[in-house]
């Protein structure tokens, strides 16, 4: 067995997974000692291999679909965030085995939207939200964290959407989804968090129209790196912001955990995960 300090990112299926390119790029660009696979592993797995992982030299996990969740159960120390958000996306095992859960979606989220939006101010007016599944959830806390004075959701099944009214409050407003392009009116932040768009999923069919030239307009979706959404906002006139940087982004707080250097997520950083 090896005896750097390993990382992964577990997930079931794993083989798409950009984070073993996107940490590899990091330890051999600051020179460091280390090294970070991909795990497939299914839900039946899930236990015995994060109670294995320490003894194997791990001392640390991303967590990608579908054991977001699942994580949680077996965690002994949970951030606020991440119980708030209901997932966790990223774990620190102890020396002792005891393992450490976190949730850096939402960092991740703001963080790209402040890298590609500079001028973006998220007290400037409502969010509009596509989707109500956990990266919602994420991307809620961190707008509303963020100062964010309302937040509209409109989702394909409306029950979700009231979900996260149930568990977030006031701040929430739902709109049914075949008045979605309503959402639209007055936001300062859109944002996509459906598959919509994505390689091999549906189109996004909601009718851009009510869109303001000024607002800000982001895709989590990263395959396609520009998705019909995007183009679609920046033939209006909107700043649009590319969802991969939100996965550069939630990869910072880990791996300076885990490796002790925090690594800058530049132009660089991008063409070495994409190439």
């Amino acid at each position: 067995m090896t005896n750097l300090p390993r990382a992964a990112v577990i997930g079931n299926p794993i083989s798409h997974s950009l984070s073993p390119k996107l940490h590899t790029y990091w330890l051999n660009r600051y020179g460091l000692d280390g090294e970070y696979t991909a795990l497939k592993v299914t839900e039946d797995e899930l236990e015995e291999t994060l109670r294995a992982m320490p003894a194997q030299g791990f001392i640390g996990a991303n967590v990608t679909l579908p054991h977001k969740v699942s994580v949680m159960h077996f965690a002994d120390q949970i951030t606020d965030r991440a119980t708030l958000i209901g997932a966790a996306n990223t774990l620190t095992f102890k020396e002792d085995g005891r393992i450490f859960a976190d949730n850096t979606d939402g960092y991740g989220f703001i963080a790209n939207l402040r890298q590609g939006a500079p001028h973006w101010d998220p007290k400037a007016g409502s969010a509009a939200i596509f989707g109500a599944g956990g990266a919602a959830r994420a991307i809620i806390v961190a707008l509303a964290d963020a100062g964010v004075p309302e937040i509209i959701i409109s989702n394909r099944t409306r029950p979700k959407a009231e979900a996260l009214r149930a568990d977030f409050g006031a701040r929430i407003t739902v709109v049914d989804w075949v008045q979605a392009d309503k959402a639209l009116q007055d936001a300062n932040t859109v944002i996509n968090t459906t598959s919509l768009g994505m390689v091999g999923a549906q189109d996004f069919k909601v009718s851009l129209d009510n869109l303001s030239k000024d607002a800000v307009v982001t895709d989590i979706v990263y395959n396609p790196l520009r998705t019909p959404f995007l183009d679609d906002a920046q033939e209006k006139g909107c700043t649009t912001v590319d969802g991969l940087g939100m996965l550069l982004h939630q990869g910072v707080p880990g791996f300076e955990r885990w490796f002790g250097q925090r690594p800058e997520v530049d132009e660089a950083t991008r063409r070495a995960v994409l190439a």
